[in-house]
């Protein structure tokens, strides 16, 4: 991450709020309370205090996304981004947060098959009943 220094004049080009919204798809908002709420780092920003994001930066953002679309909690992602602020002392705890995760994330998926295969049968029984009642289906088909 970077700090909320402005950035050396010889730096290669980094990206703007609009660029960083337009690939992860959050709104400036959304990426201005990121900042606000410590789920990221303050960014850089240049002589005109316009937020420049490096790639370690948008690579973070991008892995929050995939917290968020996991369900972790905004909660549960400052916790993450507190411990990752830390360092390495902190890998295990990172570590043993992701792996609850990934099992919340597994039994949510079991029980979405599960409420898939209901859906699927109930679907099916639907079209079962609409075959039947339409005038001049052969039932021997």
């Amino acid at each position: 991450m970077t700090s909320g220094q402005p950035l050396p004049q010889d730096r290669e080009p980094s990206l703007t709020i609009a660029q960083v919204a337009e690939r992860t798809g959050l709104s400036h908002d959304t990426l201005r309370y990121y900042e606000k709420a410590g789920l990221i780092e303050r960014v850089g920003r240049t002589t005109g205090n316009q937020r420049r994001y490096e790639a370690a930066d948008l690579a973070w953002l991008e892995f929050l996304l995939r917290l968020r679309e996991t369900g972790m909690s905004i909660a549960d992602m400052q916790h993450f981004a507190r411990l990752r602020a830390e360092g390495d002392a902190t890998v295990a705890d990172r570590l043993a947060m992701l792996r609850e995760h990934r099992a919340d994330l597994d039994d949510r998926i079991r029980a979405l098959r599960r409420n898939a295969a209901a859906l699927d049968d109930k679907i099916e029984h639907y079209e079962r009943l609409l075959h039947e009642r339409q005038p001049g289906t052969d039932e021997t088909t």
